[in-house]
């Protein structure tokens, strides 16, 4: 039996990731911030939020010993913090510069992997905070379990992924598709709750909304049959309504790559065509270009014009796929 003891909503956007240490609990997100918790009785602790990255915070994780928290991010870096007092002990640039998604400690605190959206993963000296190793390249094999690694170490790794392991990750979108369904009226009042809406949990949990029943409400069911008075308050229900039904078709539909900024990671509304070649979402090459060096997010090389070309091309296939599944 799992019962639900708190909910945190301190975060701005999306949460990416959750991580335990033995007394802390961390979490990141879209809104470029890392959060710490206290086990004992989940308040924020003083030094919180950890703020540095520019770019949405993919990923935290602890050392063994819970005295270290490492973060990265869409700005190419995986930064160190003292758990203790929030100080930024390192800040370490991934090679290519592509965006960081994941990072990792070694069971003895001697190393931290932090790969990237470019599919490279480098190894730093968790104590020297310099590159370990760095992979310049990998290959799966056509029909086995099988991953090779080459190093700049001279070396060649080959790695074997059990089955489990490889179901569990097909496993993993299904999942994700039914999650909204599967709410019990308990996720629909914690849901209400993260987005400033907790008085109307009473009235969902007097009329048994779950998942379901709330994927289907209407602004008709909301003042009918739910009794929600408030234009304003029954407007913020169903927008907040709209964005899950969008992540369910989303999920379901699964967007073409060609669609997703490689910055963002999200669905362009106004794809531009950079100097590299690659089409990015607008703003956010914007601010790629205007934040850091005039290098190509995808090759790390340097861009020859920092001139934006409308992609309407691609414009108008992401508004043909958006009609399609949106019916």
């Amino acid at each position: 039996m799992v019962k639900l003891i708190h909910t945190l909503a301190d975060h701005g956007d999306d949460v990416n990731c959750c991580a335990f240490s033995f007394s802390l609990l961390a979490t990141c997100s879209l809104d470029k911030t890392i959060r710490l918790y206290s086990l004992r009785d989940f308040t924020e602790l003083p030094h919180s939020p950890l703020k540095f990255h520019t770019y949405a915070v993919h990923c935290c994780c602890f050392s063994p010993s819970g005295h270290i928290l490492a973060s990265c991010s869409t700005d190419g870096t995986t930064v160190l913090w003292n758990t203790e007092n929030g100080q930024m002990l390192a800040v370490m640039e991934q090679p290519s510069g592509s965006p960081v998604r994941v990072c990792q400690f070694s069971p003895d605190s001697t190393c931290l992997a932090s790969g990237a959206a470019d599919g490279t993963v480098v190894l730093w000296n968790a104590q020297s905070y310099k590159l370990y190793r760095y992979v310049t390249t990998c290959a799966f094999a056509p029909n086995t379990l099988l991953l090779a690694t080459g190093s700049m170490d001279k070396t060649v790794n080959i790695w074997q992924f059990d089955l489990e392991t490889l179901c569990q990750a097909r496993r993993t979108e299904h999942q994700l598709k039914q999650f909204t369904e599967d709410w019990s009226e308990e996720d629909v009042s914690t849901w209400l709750c993260a987005q400033d809406l907790k008085d109307l949990v009473g009235i969902f949990k007097m009329n048994n909304i779950d998942g379901k029943e709330l994927l289907n409400l209407t602004k008709e069911s909301l003042a009918d049959d739910l009794k929600i008075e408030s234009l304003g308050l029954r407007s913020k229900v169903l927008r907040k309504i709209e964005e899950l039904r969008t992540k369910v078709k989303s999920l379901s539909s699964g967007i073409p790559d060609e669609f997703i900024c490689p910055i963002t990671r999200e669905l362009m509304k106004d794809p531009v065509i950079a100097s590299d070649g690659y089409s990015y979402e607008k703003e956010a090459m914007e601010n790629w270009i205007s934040k850091k060096k005039r290098t190509s997010p995808m090759t790390n090389l340097v861009l020859p014009s920092a001139v934006l070309t409308p992609n309407r091309t691609l414009k108008m296939a992401i508004n043909r796929w958006l009609e399609t599944h949106q019916k």
